[in-house]
């Protein structure tokens, strides 16, 4: 009889610690965060999205405003065509805003930050960030700086 109320009290204790876990890992996802806060859609267009992942964070002066829904190719224009979610309480988020893909920190995730404009009118719904800046890709920079150290002239001769 005893070894079964320290059995179940085992299983209690593991069934605790699951929950405890999968509670800790929604919490640090951000998951329970997102779902709950009302957001309207903004599109933007990018040469190139280098790493940038759906529910990658959308950032202005450093505070998380969204989240990244989508990434698709354009047909049309050939770019990656980028819908994020905005936070409703941010909502004055001028037309001439410039959106960028950022890193955080020298091999971390890419995220969006906004840089707010001066017009005097604001983003809605379905509207598009016209002024982009795309990704900065570490591979491309080697590249371009081996190449040009490559085609240096040797100082030496």
């Amino acid at each position: 009889m005893r070894s079964h109320v320290v059995e179940m009290a085992v299983g209690l204790f593991v069934v605790a610690g699951l929950a405890a876990l999968l509670f800790l890992a929604i919490k640090v996802s951000g998951l329970a965060d997102e779902t709950s806060r009302p957001s309207y859609k903004v599109t933007a267009k990018f040469q190139n999205a280098g790493g940038l992942a759906v529910r990658g964070k959308v950032t202005m002066a450093g505070v998380v405003i969204g989240r990244v829904t989508d990434i698709r190719l354009d047909p049309v224009s050939l770019k990656a065509q980028v819908t994020l979610d905005i936070y409703n309480e941010v909502n004055e988020i001028s037309t001439d805003a410039v959106a960028s893909i950022l890193t955080a920190g020298l091999l971390g995730e890419k995220y969006i930050g906004i840089v707010p404009g001066a017009d005097d009118t604001f983003l809605k719904n379905g509207d598009e960030i016209e002024q982009t800046q795309s990704a900065l890709v570490l591979e491309d920079l080697i590249g371009k700086f081996l190449s040009n150290q490559m085609n240096k002239p040797d100082p030496a001769n």
